[in-house]
């Protein structure tokens, strides 16, 4: 919601914030992304809100997931993100949106890296299509 100074306050952007985890696992679940994971770190981590942590079970995979997220996000929120990572590898691609940190992992690198154990006093988040499946 914006004031009458125009200044966004907090609730305006949590709900953006929402509507941009919504649109960005939209996104990979349209490209058939497994595990799909929210984890909310605001509290424990000053980078980022959220990470949101996915597979995909290809490099060609990975890349298309990417590849997905980022129009998704451009089309709808005119969105790009701050910085993305290792897609000339496309075993892990990191997208950066400020509020949100996407992971876009292969099995193998997911499991080694294992963030959701490494910030498992983080609170998970249900997917947004889990709220359309009640």
């Amino acid at each position: 919601m914006t004031n009458p100074t125009g200044i966004i306050t907090p609730v305006a952007e949590n709900l953006k914030t929402e509507q941009f985890l919504e649109t960005i696992v939209t996104a990979a679940e349209d490209k058939k992304a497994g595990d799909i994971a929210i984890l909310k770190v605001a509290d424990i981590c000053y980078l980022t809100d959220y990470f949101l942590i996915i597979t995909g079970y290809s490099t060609t995979q990975v890349r298309a997931i990417e590849d997905a997220i980022e129009a998704a996000m451009e089309l709808e929120w005119q969105q790009s993100p701050r910085q993305v990572e290792g897609k000339s590898e496309g075993s892990w691609i990191l997208m950066d949106y400020g509020d949100i940190i996407v992971h876009i992992f292969l099995p193998k690198e997911r499991e080694f890296y294992n963030l959701e154990a490494f910030w498992g006093h983080a609170q998970r988040i249900p997917l947004p299509s889990d709220h359309l499946e009640e």
